[in-house]
């Protein structure tokens, strides 16, 4: 084969620090453009970004040369500051941990869908419910004691 073809996309999810309800409406949106262009930024293809006061969702697209802790960390410390300069809000932070699921090619428009709905989603369901049935679907092992 000539050349090397892949489609590695990710949905991602991750909280503020004590998932404290920091993220203000008026802002929202403009947190969320600028988690797009820092994935851009970072050579990664942003696909979706949704979430509520305290956490977001990406789907996000990487190069099979990323390191997908490396560009969690980059992505994390970029907004924080972002938030620190453009809003204000100086205590504002992430938490320490991510999740991130692998997302088929099939899968793409489902999970864009889901991430769009986030505000009307939780108006049923806790983050931590979320998280607890995303962890569960896919199979990966976790202890309850780190999920707050």
């Amino acid at each position: 084969m000539s050349g090397t073809y892949v489609s590695l996309h990710y949905h991602v999810v991750f909280s503020t620090k004590n998932r404290e309800p920091l993220i203000g409406a008026e802002w929202l949106p403009r947190l969320h453009e600028y988690l797009g262009g820092t994935v851009h930024g970072l050579g990664g293809f942003c696909q979706g970004v949704g979430g509520i006061n305290d956490h977001v969702h990406l789907l996000i697209g990487l190069k099979p040369t990323h390191c997908l802790s490396d560009f969690m960390r980059e992505l994390k410390k970029a907004s924080s500051i972002w938030v620190h300069q453009e809003v204000g809000l100086n205590h504002f932070a992430w938490q320490e941990g991510y999740s991130a699921f692998s997302v088929s090619a099939t899968s793409r428009e489902a999970v864009k869908e889901y991430i769009a709905q986030q505000p009307e989603h939780h108006r049923v369901k806790s983050f931590r419910e979320e998280l607890v049935q995303m962890l569960v679907k896919a199979g990966v092992a976790f202890k309850p004691e780190y999920l707050d």
